[in-house]
């Protein structure tokens, strides 16, 4: 991920710094740092800013990775449009991205204006709006705002 995707990553997230619950369940999964989840993050825990970092790299590392392999045209990206997608599946899981099959298929062939209506037409979009929004435009345009 690029350090500006990497920077509007961490905005979209925000930081905290002590475990929270998933604001739809009321519980698991619990949340630290900047959207990170997993079987060691649990009610009580606290994170320090250095903590956080590492584990958002980590992340992002793994994100990118899996989509990588999921999806070899994925490097092929531009930069801008890489990030999208690796903002997505961070945000969503890679598996869960995988499954806007006709919208990856758009990008996957370059019709970015297909790409982002399919994006805006999901529930995610309906779920994290404004940043679908601003995610889609990106994919369209292949510049930041």
């Amino acid at each position: 991920m690029t350090p500006e995707g990497l920077s509007q990553l961490k905005t979209e997230e925000g930081l905290r710094l002590t475990a929270y619950p998933d604001p739809l369940t009321g519980g698991a999964p619990w949340t630290i740092g900047y959207g990170h989840t997993g079987a060691e993050v649990r009610r009580g825990l606290a994170w320090t800013k250095a903590q956080a970092e590492a584990a958002l790299a980590a992340d992002v590392a793994k994100a990118e990775a899996a989509l990588a392999k999921a999806i070899p045209w994925f490097s092929a990206l531009d930069p801008v449009r890489r990030d999208v997608l690796a903002d997505m599946a961070f945000n969503l899981g890679v598996a869960s991205l995988l499954q806007f099959r006709s919208t990856l298929a758009a990008v996957q062939r370059g019709d970015y204006a297909a790409a982002s209506e399919g994006m805006l037409a999901s529930l995610w979009a309906r779920q994290v709006g404004g940043r679908a929004r601003v995610l889609a435009e990106q994919m369209r345009t292949g510049r930041r705002s």
